[in-house]
């Protein structure tokens, strides 16, 4: 069976990590990379296999970011009090959220009109890492004409998808609490009438 060009791409940035020709790429990317500043806007996606699952298209309206993200747990100032050290709380503090999460985070902070659909790792060494994230903009006449968008239409808000999904499940478990005191006090009541 004939595999498709996507297949071939997908394949050659799963091994990689074998190839010295491939090294010597990398090498020459990450080293242009890092002068380049935190976060940039890109023509074309670096992996257009992964930009493509995640509904990226060459079109108005969708672009491609790549974020640089300083690896790396994010040790803490040194207290200059005394205590033993064990008990600085310098060391093996890691964030919450993963990198990937905090590449996305920025990308929307610097194009706040645009929602975040996806993104996928690029590139990394000893001190950052490298994201693309593919922003869309809801608001542009091509995306709105998009069937494939529909779903995005309508959702624009300052917060962005990952903070909506997170206060709707918050509402979620609002309204479940909410019903469980009621029906605690329901039956609490009726048992104390007979």
């Amino acid at each position: 069976m004939a595999k498709g060009m996507y297949h071939y791409l997908a394949e050659a940035w799963s091994g990689a990590k074998d190839s010295w020709l491939w090294d010597l790429v990398m090498k020459q990317r990450l080293i242009k990379w890092r002068r380049e500043p935190s976060i940039v806007r890109v023509e074309k996606p670096t992996r257009i296999n992964k930009a493509r699952q995640y509904g990226y298209k060459a079109k108005q309206g969708i672009i491609v970011v790549r974020v640089r993200v300083r690896r790396g747990p994010f040790n803490r100032r040194r207290p200059r009090s005394g205590r033993r050290p064990k008990r600085m709380g310098v060391y093996g503090i890691t964030t919450s959220k993963s990198l990937q999460v905090i590449a996305e985070e920025r990308a929307t902070r610097k194009h706040p009109n645009m929602e975040v659909i996806g993104s996928y790792w690029v590139g990394e060494d000893g001190t950052y890492v490298w994201y693309e994230v593919i922003l869309v903009d809801p608001n542009h006449p091509a995306i709105r004409s998009d069937p494939d968008f529909a779903w995005l239409v309508g959702k624009e808000d300052k917060e962005g998808r990952r903070r909506r999904r997170l206060r709707e499940r918050q509402r979620a478990l609002i309204e479940r609490l909410r019903r469980r005191a009621q029906s605690t006090q329901g039956s609490g009541s009726q048992g104390s009438t007979q």
